[in-house]
């Protein structure tokens, strides 16, 4: 297993890396817009759908609804999408309560469609918005500082709940998170947020605000994992797919950041840091 883990990372960072960090922003939107679909295509097997073709369907369909809402003004999908993700967010803490509203198939489909797209949406924006933080504005670093985000609230939450974690988070959804876990990522991110802002010479409240945009991405970071474990525990699946030997399927290396990006996203609009292109 390890074996097969270390030969999938090695082959597919240089093209990963490659793709988010060395395009221009069409070859970017495409790129990210193809894994998005193949992510889609693991999501209508959460949804119940085994079919191959069925599958590939729905990833045609996230395909056409980029290229749809692509056109139209990102701040209004952003404030839609937070509404989604706060019901996202109730539908967990209720889990196994509730799933007679999300379990029929469509329902969990259209639940792919707003995260995915919604996803996708974000990650753009914060590719080819303009920005103004600091003495910096360089999207890809706003890019790569999402995800050290993402990773850091996620190595602190390893390190904090396999030290200190008693109480669970969502036992029902994931077994294995804890409310040290948590707070131990939550603190790494922190930690991560003030070196930053301090990097990037930030006025002390443009210090105070940075820092809560990220603690908050990084609480979002986790309603991520907790939603795709939720889909999967209920679908009774323990991967979303065997695309990536070792790893899984794309979903289960993504979740995270499916909710992390528009958070941010939001958080970094609504500061006035990043405004859409016009």
């Amino acid at each position: 297993m390890l074996k097969q883990r270390v030969i999938t990372a090695v082959i597919l960072a240089p093209i990963v890396v490659g793709g988010l960090f060395l395009l221009p922003p069409m070859g970017f939107a495409v790129f990210t817009g193809a894994l998005l679909a193949i992510a889609g295509w693991e999501w209508a097997n959460l949804s119940g759908f085994e079919g191959g073709l069925q599958r590939w369907a729905f990833a045609l369909v996230l395909v056409v609804l980029m290229a749809v809402f692509q056109t139209l003004p990102v701040v209004p999908l952003l404030g839609a999408l937070a509404v989604f993700w706060v019901l996202v967010a109730a539908m967990v803490a209720a889990y196994p309560a509730g799933t007679g509203v999300w379990h029929p198939r469509p329902v969990r489909l259209i639940l792919g469609i707003l995260a995915l797209v919604g996803a996708w949406l974000a990650l753009n924006h914060l590719r080819a918005g303009d920005l103004a933080l600091g003495h910096t504005g360089n999207n890809l670093l706003l890019i790569l500082y999402t995800f050290l985000v993402v990773w850091g609230a996620d190595i602190g939450a390893y390190f904090a709940g396999r030290a200190f974690g008693r109480r669970k988070l969502a036992p029902a959804v994931s077994p294995g998170k804890t409310w040290a876990g948590v707070w131990g990522g939550l603190a790494v991110v922190a930690a991560l947020a003030l070196a930053v802002a301090w990097w990037l010479d930030l006025a002390s409240i443009a210090v105070i605000q940075f820092v809560l945009a990220s603690v908050l991405t990084a609480l979002a970071s986790v309603l991520g994992d907790l939603f795709e474990s939720m889909l999967k525990r209920h679908r009774g699946i323990k991967d979303s797919s065997q695309l990536l030997p070792g790893h899984g399927g794309i979903l289960d290396r993504i979740d995270s950041l499916l909710v992390a990006i528009p958070v941010l996203a939001s958080c970094f609009t609504l500061l006035g840091w990043l405004t859409p292109v016009q």
